[in-house]
């Protein structure tokens, strides 16, 4: 990570610091595993911050300043939550409507707008904490659902700052998603990140997926583009601190708990399941399987027991409890059916229990059963895989925990179920012990390569990546002192040619490319361009539609169909050369065929061109219709001597050799200018810009372009074509 000089800022929604209130004091106690162990590496850095909720509702401005006071000592910032922002944006909000709907619990969602409201405030309270801190210079690392908001309050603010979001739970396809009353604010929050994080390539489809469906935004590959600025989705699956793990066995408090276990099981094969008591772990069925696995295999009776951990969690909240019922009972109906004076079928912990005692936990099990209903990663399975050095063991772990698409030598089950859950255990038990430490070795190595370090600075580079990526398309900006040598030459010529593409340069695409006709303001400002100026539009719009918007300006020139077709303020239109299309009977039946295939997409034939058009479509539909469309048609343009080209959403065919760039060449020797502007947005501008390479050539937009310089948006063109017309004006009056 190349950062120095740079301060880091990472911000959850709690510190690795828990302050709990005993009686009159405050007592402050390290979190341990999880996030605060994954940015152990980036912490330690000195010029790191963290910033989040110390775990407790202040009561008194004393209370509030000495906990400020001491985790200032810490480089730790809290952010102080009132009882409500607690109850209904952390309880509320995040965990009966973000939880369970991103964990496909959708029966368990709760859509209030209330909690919607505080959610809301939550964030913009960590931006107040922030706004006063932070600098554009700085790195700034957003963390989890709690706080989806606070990457795009804060590009608000900040148009060049760094920063990155990663979401530690799984994101939900998008027929699920949609169902968010407020999924396009979540969605535009998240994209004020530069770099946006998921465990698994799956998560980051479906936040992809999202974008494209919901805020009509397309992408190529991992890259979007929103609001003028690029950014990547990735996945990056979290680690562990695999060393910590690997020599728990080397610690003799942790050896003095497993002799101590050991000696009460004797000969006993263990079965172990750690969760945090939630419904998504899946630990009612697995109990379930535990006890079909002893029906339908009587032998195993007294010779396996479970080790059942479960972590209180949210002990307020009904679903959690019903759980905690359901848990109860399943394990009241085990023992009480097959337990003997000499033998548990499963031992029961509803506590959580130290790194020690953990360790004690994995190196005694024979067996991890990590079943989850859907877990965004699950480190469990990673943390029982490094405790088993130089012995054997087995995982069983559900396909539907992100960790499923790493650790593909473990027994994958579908967790849903039962029967598939107890055949493994059978497998896992009669497994040879060569083949378990085969196993265990390749799924270590994988662990001890990626750790939870590697991932904060794998996370860290990549975000750097981005940068560097914005920087290159931000390098040729028009800025002010570019502007100012603009207009100095603009002044001092005396010949001024203008070639002006028309969609995405003069006006924004639409869905309907027959609504976007000129309005009033942009005719009077090409008209009023075209006083002391020769001014060409170069569109690929056939040539009745630019005469029906523009052929009623008298100084305005026309180049239609990509240069095909061109009309001076003097003439009628004329083709650029004698051209055939005769080969439309061959090319439109295959775009027949592609508009059946593909809903949305329409046909629009010119004189001499023919375009598929797929702006209407499904985005993921539309690119590989598109790229199946392109690979067919040159196939055939070869012989027919066509042209294809991919333009913005638009598949075109045309005659070979007529492009943009030949037409403008044509204007160039004609009046032999000595001040040329050329603006425009797309692939077929870029033969414009090859050609002129020595003028003012303007690319509207982001992406790579034969361009010397770029604006953002069509509004940033307009302004820049009224400046112009302003010091023509300007000129005259003095």
């Amino acid at each position: 990570m190349k950062s120095r000089g740079k301060r880091i800022f990472i911000i959850s929604n709690r510190l690795p610091i828990t302050v709990k209130r005993k009686k009159d004091r405050l007592e402050f106690s390290l979190s341990v595993g999880g996030l605060a162990s994954g940015l152990t590496s980036i912490f330690k850095k000195e010029n790191c911050i963290w910033i989040g909720w110390p775990g407790l509702a202040v009561k008194t401005d004393a209370e509030k300043k000495q906990i400020t006071d001491e985790l200032k000592k810490l480089r730790m910032i809290p952010v102080f939550l009132s009882n409500q922002e607690i109850k209904k944006g952390y309880e509320g909000f995040c965990n009966i409507t973000i939880w369970p709907l991103f964990h496909y619990f959708l029966q368990y969602t709760d859509f209030k707008n209330d909690l919607w409201e505080v959610y809301k405030q939550v964030n913009q309270k960590y931006f107040r904490q922030l706004e006063s801190i932070i600098t554009e210079d700085d790195i700034i690392w957003v963390h989890d659902y709690h706080l989806m908001l606070l990457p795009g309050i804060i590009r608000e603010k900040m148009s060049k700052i760094s920063i990155g979001y990663f979401l530690h739970i799984p994101f939900p396809s998008y027929e699920l998603y949609r169902t968010l009353p407020w999924r396009e604010e979540i969605l535009r929050g998240l994209l004020g990140a530069d770099l946006i994080g998921f465990h698994t390539y799956d998560y980051a489809r479906h936040f992809l997926s999202a974008v494209n469906h919901l805020l009509d935004i397309s992408y190529i590959s991992n890259q979007i583009v929103f609001e003028q600025r690029v950014l990547k989705v990735d996945s990056f699956p979290l680690g562990i601190d695999y060393n910590m793990y690997a020599d728990g066995a080397q610690n003799p408090n942790v050896a003095k708990l497993l002799q101590k276990h050991r000696s009460k099981l004797e000969s006993c094969k263990i079965i172990l399941s750690v969760d945090r008591l939630d419904y998504s772990k899946g630990i009612v069925n697995r109990l379930k399987a535990f006890s079909s696995f002893l029906e339908k295999y009587p032998q195993y009776k007294e010779q396996v027991s479970l080790f059942l951990i479960v972590v209180p969690s949210r002990i307020k909240v009904p679903q959690y409890q019903k759980i905690k019922q359901e848990i109860d009972r399943e394990v009241g109906s085990i023992n009480g059916q097959y337990n003997t004076i000499s033998w548990i079928p499963v031992h029961y912990f509803y506590r959580s229990f130290n790194f020690n005692n953990l360790a004690a936990f994995y190196q005694l099990a024979d067996i991890a059963l990590v079943t989850p209903l859907r877990d965004g990663m699950n480190l469990v399975a990673k943390e029982y895989l490094a405790s088993r050095q130089n012995m054997p063991g087995v995982l069983i772990l559900s396909e539907l925990a992100g960790a499923a698409i790493e650790l593909n030598e473990a027994l994958v089950v579908n967790p849903n179920n039962i029967n598939d859950i107890v055949l493994n255990i059978k497998a896992a038990l009669d497994m040879p012990a060569e083949e378990q430490r085969e196993r265990l070795v390749s799924l270590q190595k994988k662990l001890e390569r990626y750790t939870n370090h590697n991932w904060a600075e794998d996370f860290f580079e990549r975000l750097g990546e981005v940068k560097k990526l914005q920087e290159t398309m931000e390098a040729s900006t028009i800025d002010r002192v570019t502007i100012r040598k603009i207009f100095d030459h603009y002044q001092s010529a005396k010949k001024r040619l203008f070639f002006l593409d028309y969609d995405g340069t003069l006006v924004n695409f639409s869905k309907d490319p027959q609504k976007v006709a000129p309005d009033d303001q942009l005719l009077k400002l090409i008209t009023d361009l075209s006083m002391q100026n020769t001014v060409v539009i170069v569109s690929g719009r056939d040539k009745d539609t630019l005469e029906k918007w523009l052929g009623s300006l008298d100084k305005i020139n026309l180049i239609a169909e990509h240069g095909a077709w061109f009309k001076d303020t003097n003439s009628t239109w004329q083709l650029i050369e004698s051209m055939s299309n005769e080969w439309k009977r061959e090319i439109q039946p295959v775009l027949d065929f592609y508009v059946r295939r593909t809903p949305g997409s329409f046909i629009e034939e010119k004189d001499y061109s023919l375009v598929w058009h797929y702006r209407k479509t499904v985005a993921e539909l539309g690119n590989i219709r598109a790229r199946e469309l392109v690979q067919t048609l040159r196939n055939m343009a070869s012989t027919l001597k066509l042209q294809v080209l991919e333009g913005n959403m638009i598949v075109e065919v045309k005659n070979y050799g007529i492009n943009k760039g030949r037409a403008v060449s044509v204007w160039v020797n004609r009046i032999n200018p000595d001040f040329i502007m050329a603006i425009g947005d797309d692939r077929t501008d870029e033969d414009i810009f090859t050609e002129l390479n020595d003028r003012y050539t303007i690319k509207v937009g982001i992406g790579t372009t034969a361009a010397k310089y770029r604006v953002k948006t069509p509004e940033e063109v307009r302004n820049l074509l009224k400046t112009l017309v302003q010091e023509d004006s300007d000129k005259t009056s003095s």
